[in-house]
């Protein structure tokens, strides 16, 4: 049957929604076992990052996709507690075959992101790999893939300047708040989660704004005041955030926490101060109640938010995606090719064998593998399929 894909993403899926998909490893692990528990399913992943959640699998030649789609369907929904969300599926986009190929594709390359050609996206899909791939939920046919969609994002790292030139979303907060305060010169700043990877981008942008104070806590342990080059911050502990908020300028938050790290009712009872200020909640779930934003000369962003920004940030980019689509249908044809000769493996070992037992040579044997080798490698799509039908016509006719 080949690959199935089921995606939820910040295209369909509003964070509301998106928040219920945002699973920890544990619940990745239960996603893959019971997936790979499934008949005909033989491999999965899962990647699972604050903008989307997608679930590959490979399934065998005698699968009917839509009983793998229901089947994936229902485990995510169940792991995700999502059965009572009405008109689920329109959130949900399934994808089989190349197109689900070609996803990965772009995912991996940042061609899919909020902001194209992202950074994280990379990292986020080389774990979910490793990750299935420890627990054996993934071997030949999705680490192949995998391997192959991480290797045409680095190449595309390195060949273009799509990355070179590309904002986080993190950097977009930052700007952000900087666009409603008029600047963050003499400003305050506190940044909750600053030991993850989106605090510390954040605690990097925001350390290049010259005269901004910083205030980091994190459940994790941080240092006390340090610096990276210029960047210098304090360490406040986390459980007295909000007797310093009120002394806030600005206040990104940026955790893995299945709960609020800010609420309504907490920051009201520690504000004393009425002054313009900016909350910007980076997660998903969501660390800031979104209530926030109805009090007076109080503003409030989240990852949604950034979506227009985002577009912008993108239109400035087109002659950058257009030569990473060139690199990426190389490496996609390069994918599609060895899966050509993967799935019929068996019957071009049956044509060696037979090529082998007419010719009585010791040396046929890496002559043929030499051969199919280059017809691999040298022939286009089209050719290597061609090929493939005529050696299915010949064992068909043995």
């Amino acid at each position: 049957m080949g690959v199935q894909l089921l995606s939820v993403s910040y295209k369909t899926t509003p964070i509301e929604i998106r928040s219920l998909f945002a699973f920890n490893e544990e619940q990745q692990e239960m996603i893959l076992d019971g997936l790979c528990g499934q008949e005909h399913i033989e491999e999965a992943v899962v990647l699972s990052t604050c903008n989307r959640m997608e679930v590959y699998c490979y399934s065998d030649d005698q699968a009917d996709a839509s009983k793998i789609f229901e089947q994936m369907l229902f485990i995510v929904s169940g792991t995700a507690g999502a059965d009572h969300v009405e008109n689920l599926r329109d959130y949900i986009l399934l994808y089989q075959g190349q197109k689900a190929m070609h996803h990965l594709f772009r995912v991996a390359a940042g061609l899919d992101s909020m902001v194209i050609g992202e950074d994280q996206i990379l990292g986020q899909v080389k774990h979910a790999h490793e990750f299935s791939h420890s627990r054996n939920r993934c071997s030949t046919y999705l680490n192949t893939l995998f391997r192959y969609a991480v290797t045409c994002s680095k190449k595309i790292k390195t060949d273009t300047v799509l990355s070179k030139t590309s904002v986080s979303t993190a950097t977009l907060a930052v700007k952000a708040a900087e666009h409603e305060l008029g600047g963050l010169q003499d400003k305050k700043m506190m940044i909750i989660g600053a030991s993850g990877k989106i605090g510390g981008i954040v605690l990097k942008n925001a350390g290049c704004i010259k005269g901004l104070s910083i205030y980091v806590t994190s459940r994790n342990h941080l240092p006390g005041v340090a610096g990276g080059g210029h960047v210098r911050y304090e360490v406040i502990p986390y459980d007295e955030r909000y007797s310093y908020m009120d002394d806030m300028d600005v206040i990104i938050s940026a955790t893995s926490s299945p709960h609020y790290t800010v609420t309504k009712n907490h920051f009201e009872k520690c504000r004393v101060t009425d002054k313009p200020r900016v909350f910007v909640d980076l997660a998903v779930p969501m660390d800031i109640e979104k209530a926030i934003g109805n009090l007076e000369h109080t503003s409030y962003f989240n990852i949604e938010d950034m979506k227009e920004l985002a577009r912008q940030n993108n239109e400035k980019k087109q002659a950058d995606i257009k030569a990473a689509d060139k690199i990426l249908d190389e490496y996609e044809d390069q994918f599609s090719r060895w899966l050509l000769f993967q799935t019929h493996r068996t019957e071009l070992d049956r044509l060696k064998c037979a090529m082998m037992e007419d010719a009585n040579d010791k040396g046929i044997d890496t002559a043929i593998n030499h051969l199919f080798y280059k017809i691999r490698e040298g022939g286009s799509l089209g050719e290597v399929d061609a090929f493939m039908s005529v050696v299915s016509k010949i064992i068909a006719e043995t």
